[in-house]
């Protein structure tokens, strides 16, 4: 038997709330003593009360009022569920919005009050802002749990800070929000340098830690983060202006498009998207979602990225 089932079934045990000697638990589990007892600590380490009561005839309990299914996660899983399922409840997967919502629910019930607490502030602050690519780099989920508990806390931050230009500064803020674009993370703050609101890139962070010290939140400007971040990356400068013209209605392009590009009717059945990206990649998934005939009109590499793309696919369609 592995660790991890051994562990849950030493809690699915305990929950009885059944006093176990030490010597018909650890035959329960075909386990020694000491690993028994190693086993228990790692319970108490997540944050289920265990009592013991030490001597020949000592043996094991789950306290009242622990009655927890057996939900084993560490810091890391924990934060990948919250962020998978809010994302499901937000309407990134159609159809599972409102079960997402009550899994959800269900999931963080059941945690030990250490790392509820830390996806409470998850699960709390922080908004989906739909769009953007499905490429990105990636966030160590241990930085979103700094950053998600300072937003609830109300605690100042301070972390190193690379521009879009590759400069790199010490920056101090006033956390607000988490924002989430496609695999982008932001954090939306009131910047104490700059003395004005900004939205920071994760993957651009170094060396996040709180300070300790309190502040009173702010009125953010509209009072929507995933708007506020959405507005800053549209008036960005960006590597690529595309223009599509697509067959189908301007009515159905919006609906996929949302506020990321703008659309020119053409007629009943055409029209013409224009984004401005820096990664060609999105559009394309705009496109492809879509289903219909489209003819790039700029720039020249998203010609060449969507043949690649479409070698790639019929590539795999032929080997199927």
């Amino acid at each position: 038997m592995s660790s991890a089932a051994r562990m849950l079934q030493l809690l699915s045990l305990l929950q009885t709330h059944r006093y176990w000697p030490g010597a018909e638990l650890a035959g329960r589990l075909e386990v020694s003593d000491r690993t028994l007892r190693r086993d228990v600590e790692r319970l108490r380490d997540l944050g289920y009360p265990v009592h013991a009561v030490r001597g020949a005839a000592g043996g094991y309990q789950l306290q009242a009022g622990a009655a927890m299914p057996p939900l084993l996660l560490d810091d890391e899983e924990a934060v990948a569920i919250v962020v998978g399922l809010q994302a499901a409840a937000g309407g990134m997967v159609e159809g599972i919005e409102e079960i997402s919502v009550r899994a959800l629910s269900k999931v963080v019930q059941v945690m030990p009050p250490r790392l509820r607490r830390r996806v409470d502030a998850l699960a709390s602050y922080t908004v989906p802002a739909f769009g953007g690519s499905g490429a990105g780099p990636t966030v160590d989920p241990g930085l979103l749990g700094v950053l998600a508990s300072a937003c609830r806390d109300d605690e100042r931050l301070r972390f190193g800070y690379r521009t879009r230009d590759g400069e790199e500064m010490d920056r101090s803020v006033e956390p607000h929000r988490l924002v989430s674009v496609g695999r982008r993370w932001y954090l939306v703050g009131w910047d104490l340098t700059r003395h004005d609101w900004r939205s920071f890139r994760l993957d651009r962070m170094s060396g996040a830690a709180t300070t300790g010290v309190r502040f009173r939140q702010r009125e953010l400007p509209g009072g929507d983060a995933a708007e506020f971040v959405r507005s800053g990356l549209t008036s960005a400068p960006q590597r690529h202006h595309v223009s599509v013209r697509v067959r189908t209605s301007g009515d159905a392009v919006r609906r996929q498009v949302r506020r990321w590009g703008t659309v020119e009717d053409l007629g009943d059945q055409e029209c013409r998207l224009q984004m401005e990206v820096d990664d060609l990649g999105w559009p394309l998934f705009v496109l492809a979602g879509l289903g219909v005939d489209f003819e790039v009109e700029a720039p020249a590499e998203l010609t060449a990225h969507a043949a690649r793309a479409g070698a790639l696919f019929t590539r795999a369609a032929a080997a199927g």
